[in-house]
């Protein structure tokens, strides 16, 4: 009944915030994490829409760094929005500029695109350029369209602006939020043996151990991990909305039936960081 990973139009998701509260609430949802890229944009109207049903909204984000030169997420729980508005209005121009080096160094290949409307507070990411491709004519799937261009080292990527999986741990600690390394089997900047206990050393608080794409021993080898270094467990379907094409082992929400009980000591977590940060 807990979703901890799921995202908005106000990110790469297909579903508004309302509409992604009432298929929660379909499913079963009793408290669901808003956890777009890089902006809390979603956050009141999916507040809004959950008054109606027994549906907690959890404040989150997942925060976009790099670590090894490679991405690496973060997802941040409860963070105080004001202290963290500037820093992530930052992040979302920083989107910005990757977008258009991206449509820049498209157009010199030969494969000219229009990007979307990028005045709102919508952060804009890789599957934007995707479905702009998509629309261009220039490809018939976002899986072709990561393949032929837009995947790490292909040849219309743009890396983030330079920050560190360290910096984005610090800053969310400083605006009390509690941070967590969002699927670490997808990165492929290191083994998660290796850069682990670099990120605990920085503050790391938890990992997601519980994702569509974690193999059973994969996961089992997280928790051991979150054992050994006392470290909060979470999990989430990582949900962008049925309209997106997924990797095949993506589900819909609620599918991990994560028990609600995972949710109590990041509440905690967060509290005594507000504390200590105050």
């Amino acid at each position: 009944m807990l979703e901890l990973h799921s995202h908005t139009t106000c990110s790469d998701g297909s579903l508004t915030p309302t509409e992604l509260v009432n298929f929660a609430a379909e499913q079963g949802v009793k408290a669901l994490a808003i956890t777009d890229h890089d902006t809390m944009a979603g956050w009141v109207e999916a507040t809004e829409a959950a008054r109606p049903f027994d549906l907690e909204i959890v404040p989150g984000l997942e925060l976009s760094t790099v670590y090894n030169g490679r991405s690496l997420h973060i997802l941040g729980f409860y963070p105080d929005p004001d202290r963290l508005a500037a820093p992530l209005q930052e992040r979302v121009e920083g989107r910005k500029r990757r977008a258009r080096k991206m449509a820049d160094k498209l157009a010199e290949l030969g494969y000219p695109i229009e990007l979307l409307d990028m005045s709102s507070a919508m952060a804009p990411g890789r599957p934007h350029i995707a479905t702009a491709l998509r629309q261009a004519g220039h490809v018939s799937s976002h899986r072709e369209a990561f393949d032929r261009f837009l995947k790490d080292d292909g040849p219309a990527y743009v890396p983030y602006e330079k920050f560190t999986a360290q910096e984005g741990i610090e800053l969310l600690l400083s605006c009390g939020a509690v941070p967590v390394w969002a699927h670490p089997w997808i990165f492929r900047g290191g083994t998660v043996e290796t850069v682990l206990p670099e990120l605990i050393e920085a503050g790391l608080m938890g990992i997601e151990v519980y994702h569509p794409t974690h193999s059973v021993s994969q996961t089992r080898k997280l928790e051991e991990y979150c054992q050994a270094h006392n470290l909060l467990v979470t999990g989430g379907s990582d949900y962008h909305g049925p309209k997106k094409e997924k990797h095949p082992d993506f589900k819909d929400l609620n599918a991990l039936a994560l028990p609600l009980d995972l949710l109590t000591p990041i509440k905690l977590a967060a509290s005594s960081l507000k504390e200590i940060y105050a």
